[in-house]
């Protein structure tokens, strides 16, 4: 059978599959559904077919695409449409997760399998909600119990959701740490000749001196806040008569 011939098959296999199918599940599946045939599909022309078809749904045409996901091929709605997607199930779809599971999903992505305990070292503080709204949510698994710890507490480690979610197709897809800490370098402030000449620097003196002053006037009381509407002569005849000496009787 031609490539031309099977590439609608695939193509339906993995859109009507809930899972992401690898080219080995495709294969067989493909080979059962055409049993009657003297000649099997191979490993082989299904990779060629899948390429074929992830060229075809790369175009701005489809609003979707074929990716490897979460241990498999499947199709993919293509980020500029995820706002319109959004819209079916409300304001669920657009919720991220809070900056405290980011962290604890991190740890255990990176660290996996881990203990709760060694997440919480790790963070600092305590990660019982975190840890519980992932495994709501499907993106870790309980995959065993560390047998050499005292009580042999639960190890997690990431699921095949969490690959779906980030879309991924294995945590060696995750970038690396190195990689990660090379986007955040911040970039050294280009200083211009320019920038030190007489102008810019008497400018530069101007304007401190005029914020100094504005700043001086605000903090200066008004005269007439200080000392109120009142009559300096009956003050200084006031204070003449109190002082004066009691006349005898």
């Amino acid at each position: 059978m031609e490539i031309s011939q099977i590439i609608p098959h695939i193509e339906a296999l993995v859109f009507a599959s809930e899972k992401a199918l690898n080219a080995n599940d495709i294969t067989e599946l493909i080979n059962n559904a055409f049993g009657f045939l003297e000649e099997r599909i191979t490993l082989s022309q299904v990779e060629s077919a899948l390429e074929g078809i992830q060229e075809k749904y790369a175009t701005e045409f489809y609003p979707f695409e074929l990716k490897q996901s979460g241990g498999g091929w499947q199709f993919l709605t293509k980020p500029n449409f995820h706002n319109t997607i959004a819209q079916l199930n409300g304001d669920k779809f657009l919720k991220r997760l809070s900056n405290a599971a980011l962290e604890s999903l991190a740890i255990i992505a990176y660290k996996q399998p881990i203990t709760k305990g060694e997440v919480e070292a790790i963070r600092g503080v305590n990660s019982d909600y975190s840890i519980q709204k992932l495994l709501e949510k499907e993106l870790i698994t309980i995959s065993g119990r560390n047998e050499n710890m005292p009580g042999k507490p639960l190890v997690y480690s990431t699921s095949v959701n969490f690959m779906d979610y980030f879309g991924i197709n294995s945590t060696d897809d995750l970038p690396k740490i190195r990689e990660v800490l090379a986007d955040q370098v911040v970039e050294a402030t280009v200083v211009k000749p320019e920038d030190f000449t007489d102008n810019s620097v008497f400018n530069q003196t101007a304007e401190l001196d005029a914020a100094i002053e504005a700043e001086a006037d605000m903090d200066t009381p008004n005269a007439e806040e200080e000392t109120g509407d009142y009559d300096a002569d009956a003050i200084d005849a006031a204070d003449h008569e109190d002082n004066a000496p009691e006349q005898p009787e």
